[in-house]
């Protein structure tokens, strides 16, 4: 049946309904208890097989889990074949698991309660002096797992294990990972014999034993399979979480996932008692794999766990039950580490431990975790075996990346390196030895500047060092067998994964903790010169992706709202030398590298974060270089290249030395609507980000150097970036959204000549009519947003004929409707700020219209507080600001003519406008006193504007109709007055 369950390639799977009975019939085997006719062999290979049919069935069908009652059901009989034969644990399992946030039930057989119930797990006191006879040299390992339940005079070393390896870590980090964990696993150095895991189980002395030699042998065999089912379990268990919703599986997380023991009872069994006891090291290594594919994407459930604030309730919160069950599987993978003896498994572990940290909130948690982590992975750096050291440097890399900057994390860094590495015996490679070793191995250009961080050692940090030192130093010979997968690599360097683990930490840490990276920068640029230099492609990838990390981290510091103080910063002659070293270096041959795309779009982001005052300060030549490389990229054959080059060029046009140069800015514009009509939507999205960009620029040099530049600026340029950003507004949504920002930049830029121009008028009209229907669309709220706010830029531009055309009647009809209905606040309050941006009466047009606006603004204001989303609230505050605004802005602007219609809605709603007026007012008194407005009572100002633009009206139309909008206002003003003395008193 199992067998049937497999699917073929090429062949249809099995029908529907003879899937589910098959599933049925596997889930009532696994179910049924072992009956005296069927002896164990035969019960196990029973169960593998129904294991297998399951795992089939998830796997090649694509089943899905879905109802409770199955996944419940499946969960149970798991849970229970994981632990199948795992000696001296028998537990018994109901007939389904229900999702709950509390610990499981899993009632053990009170026959072997004793001897399951240390925290951790026992010990053989003397086992040096047991081992010594028959056993093989690589067996030992092995023997250190086995959960010793049978063996009743034995000492239980919980706590105190606890102690010694989580506690002495910090007096010794690097000891030697084989030396320390000698208590817990005696492992002589040789290879691990993972091949005969089963030959390894605890023999039984003679006194204890009631076999004979030859039952010995069948006890042997049994063993074998009883752990050939646990990792049938395991795998299904595997195949199962695929196919079970993430947010489902997690209501089932206390089932599988230790918890801290309460005082006095015993710990749950989990995945952790499978890798802490059981014998068989594949056994080990396959629950860890199943609890790390539970960890990955567990971030959103993890992100409630706290534990930073002692609780002192009643209860215990679901926070902090998700907090210990987080210190529990920190407690128990650290244990793991010490104990495993088989490379295989410890790469599982650390993989595991690898997951656990990317995926857990340290911010909301007490310090100390991330701490005893890092102590304890430092000797698996140097173990033999490449392939743990590979797997422990992508750890280090996830303490450095999660919620980059933690202040534990902070501290690990600053610590000098000579707390690192010194005392672990032949382990280490004596390259580390020397502090200062990879600085002279890099002729250095220049001095880095005094290190910002605080960081009082003069050592560079330790992990920087190791990393350096991985990637650039030629290789030691003490390395081990497995390097031989990697032969190309074997004459000079450390194994290739080894060198592209150490890039990706020394970006993740450039990235997340850049003031402790600048103090070397140069010698870091160097670092990635040298791979940009290298054969291997991927070498050169990664090191163009740390020069992308260095050059970004610097841009970071120079942004006008960044908090690094000027002083702090790396100075401006410092990234001159950094970039004219990438320039004379490998960089521009990395660019034209075109058999390798990826190098080549890597080195395009990279040349793209170079610094606007940096760049400006290049020599003529290599500004041109860049420049003349990036408009060649933008003709490249690969998507990937184009759409790179294209975005390049969208971040050197806002340079303030390149665009105010009229014939970079057409050769940009050109290059960018070329881009624009490409069949790849990633390169058309990318261009038109740029077009945007370039448009900006358009606007900004209108601002600043008036008339000449727009009269040099080509028309028909012009009219081909109008025609091709409403031709890519109706695009998809990733385009559009720019695609609108450029055609608000280009109609308020366009001049009289150009409106007048029968060429473009049709050209604007479309264009008009295209952001009209985007406003009004369904498209993403972004793209709706960016459509106001480019109506409200088109209304900035004199030169069009606003209140005249029969456009503005839409323009206006489609913000109103916004302003009052549209599910998102954001767009809400772009429409009102576009409504009210014309700055005379007559953009507003006919009476009718005005009093139309007027009152969609009313309407708005009252359903500022309607929405159906919660996450919607905290815009409610600057909708009413904007909408007061733009009604203020009106007033200041009515007609005579408008005034009864305003005066019927004052005498409507007059009460509910007074009072968010009064609020606006207030709010304006309260953010001058936080610092965010210079002009003080400018609200007030505005107010008293009106009032008198208003009085000077009525007194017109004295004796023809009894409209007081002024004496209205006046009120407000008065109320607001009396209000604010009160505060003040």
């Amino acid at each position: 049946m199992a067998n049937l369950c497999l699917s073929v390639p090429g062949q249809p799977y099995l029908d529907e309904s003879y899937r589910s009975v098959c599933f049925q019939t596997f889930l009532s085997v696994l179910q049924s208890s072992k009956t005296s006719d069927v002896d164990d062999i035969t019960f196990c290979m029973l169960l593998q097989n129904a294991l297998k049919g399951i795992q089939s069935l998830l796997n090649g069908g694509k089943m899905k889990l879905m109802q409770t009652d199955q996944i419940g059901s499946l969960l149970a009989v798991l849970k229970k074949c994981m632990f199948h034969g795992l000696p001296g644990l028998s537990i018994e399992m109901p007939t389904a698991l229900y999702p709950a946030p509390l610990p499981q039930y899993d009632k053990r057989s009170p026959i072997k309660q004793e001897q399951s119930e240390p925290a951790t797990f026992k010990q053989t006191g003397n086992r040096r002096k047991k081992s010594k006879g028959k056993q093989k040299k690589g067996e030992f390992g092995e023997e250190g797992k086995e959960d010793l339940g049978d063996a009743g005079n034995e000492s239980v070393l919980g706590a105190d294990m606890l102690k010694l390896h989580l506690g002495d870590v910090q007096n010794s980090p690097c000891s030697d990972p084989r030396t320390r964990a000698s208590d817990v696993a005696h492992v002589p150095a040789g290879k691990d014999h993972l091949s005969s895991h089963y030959t390894s189980w605890k023999r039984i002395s003679s006194s204890e034993s009631e076999y004979s030699d030859a039952e010995g042998g069948i006890q042997s065999k049994m063993r074998s399979y009883q752990a050939n089912v646990r990792q049938g379990a395991l795998a299904c268990f595997l195949s199962a979480i695929k196919s079970i919703e993430k947010r489902v599986l997690y209501g089932y997380w206390s089932a599988f996932v230790p918890d801290a023991p309460g005082i006095g009872s015993p710990q749950s069994v989990s995945l952790m008692t499978i890798a802490l006891k059981d014998p068989s090291p594949k056994t080990r290594a396959c629950a860890l794999q199943v609890l790390s594919a539970i960890l990955e994407g567990s971030k959103q459930f993890l992100s409630v766990a706290e534990d930073a604030n002692d609780h002192k309730r009643a209860f215990t919160p679901f926070s902090v039950t998700i907090a210990s069950s987080i210190r529990e599987l920190h407690r128990c993978l650290l244990l793991a580490l010490v104990a495993e003896s088989s490379s295989q498994t410890l790469t599982q572990i650390v993989k595991c431990l690898a997951n656990l940290v990317s995926n857990v909130p340290y911010s909301r948690l007490k310090p100390g975790l991330l701490t005893r982590v890092w102590n304890q992975i430092k000797p698996y750096i140097c173990h033999k075996d490449v392939n743990v050291r590979v797997s422990s440097l992508t750890l280090l890399g996830a303490i450095v990346s999660v919620q980059a900057p933690l202040p534990e994390v902070q501290l690990l860094l600053q610590q000098p390196s000579s707390s690192g590495l010194n005392n672990s015996g032949s382990a280490t490679p004596h390259r580390f030895n020397s502090s200062e070793q990879w600085r002279k191995a890099l002729p250095s250009e220049g001095e880095p500047p005094d290190n910002p961080a605080g960081c009082t050692s003069s050592e560079p940090c330790w992990l920087l060092r190791l990393c350096v030192s991985i990637i650039v130093l030629p290789r030691e010979d003490s390395c081990s067998d497995s390097d031989a997968n990697f032969p190309s690599f074997s004459s000079v360097y450390e194994p290739c994964p080894l060198r592209l683990e150490s890039l990706q930490v020394l970006a993740l840490l450039v990235k997340g903790y850049f003031p402790m990276a600048q103090s070397y920068f140069l010698e870091l640029g160097e670092v990635a010169c040298r791979c940009m230099e290298e054969m291997d492609p991927s070498i050169q990838l990664h090191g163009a992706k740390l020069l992308e990390e260095l050059g970004t981290g610097v841009l970071q510091q120079y942004k006008p709202d960044s908090a690094v103080a000027p002083d702090q910063r790396v100075p401006v002659s410092v990234v001159v030398t950094f970039w004219t070293m990438m320039l004379n270096g490998p960089l521009p041959g990395t660019l034209q590298n075109s058999p390798h795309a990826t190098l080549q779009t890597s080195a395009c982001d990279a040349l793209s974060s170079i610094l606007p005052e940096a760049f400006s300060s290049l020599q003529n030549d290599q500004q041109i270089l860049c420049i003349t490389l990036l408009l060649g990229l933008n003709h490249s054959e690969n998507p990937l290249v184009k759409a790179a080059a294209a975005r390049a060029l969208g971040v050197y046009i806002l340079f303030s030395c390149l665009r105010q140069d009229v014939m970079f800015v057409a050769d940009t514009a050109n290059a960018i609507l070329n881009s624009l009509h490409d069949k790849s939507p990633n390169v058309r999205a990318k261009a038109a980000w740029s077009l945007g960009n370039l448009t900006d620029t358009l606007i900004i040099n209108m601002e600043t150097m008036g008339q000449s530049f727009q009269e040099e600026f080509s028309d028909l340029l012009l009219l081909k970036m109008l025609r091709s950003a409403t031709e890519a507004s109706k695009d998809r949504d990733k385009v559009k959204s720019n695609a609108v920002r450029a055609l608000g930049n280009v109609l308020h830029f366009l001049q009289p000549y150009h409106i007048a121009n029968p060429r473009f008028r049709e050209a604007i009209e479309e264009s008009l009519q295209a952001l009209i229907s985007t406003v009004q669309s369904e498209a993403t709220m972004k793209v709706r947003w960016n459509a106001c706010y480019a109506l409200g830029n088109v209304f900035k531009n004199p030169a069009l004929p606003l209140g005249e055309a029969p456009w503005t009647t839409q323009a206006y009809s489609a913000l109103s409707s916004v302003v009052k209905s549209c599910k998102n606040f954001k767009v809400r309050i772009k429409s009102a700020m576009a409504l009210s941006i014309p700055s005379k009466r007559e953009c507003y047009g006919s009476t009718e219209q005005f009093c139309q606006i007027w009152s969609a603004l009313v309407i708005a204001l009252q359903k500022s507080e309607d929405t159906e989303d919660f996450l919607e609230f905290k815009y409610s505050a600057s909708l009413r600001t904007q909408i007061c605004q733009a009604l203020l802005h009106l007033l200041s602007l009515a007609r005579s003519t408008d005034l009864p219609v305003i005066w019927e809605t004052i005498t409507e709603n007059g009460d509910a406008i007074k009072s968010y007026v009064l609020q606006y007012l207030k709010s304006g008194v309260e953010e001058n006193e936080a610092g965010m407005h210079t002009d003080l009572c400018e609200r007030e100002r505005v107010l008293k504007g009106a009032i008198e633009h208003l009085s000077g009206i009525e007194k017109q139309l004295e004796g023809k109709a009894r409209v007081r909008v002024s004496a209205y206002l006046e009120d407000v003003l008065t109320n607001h007055a009396n209000a604010t003395e009160l505060t003040e008193a």
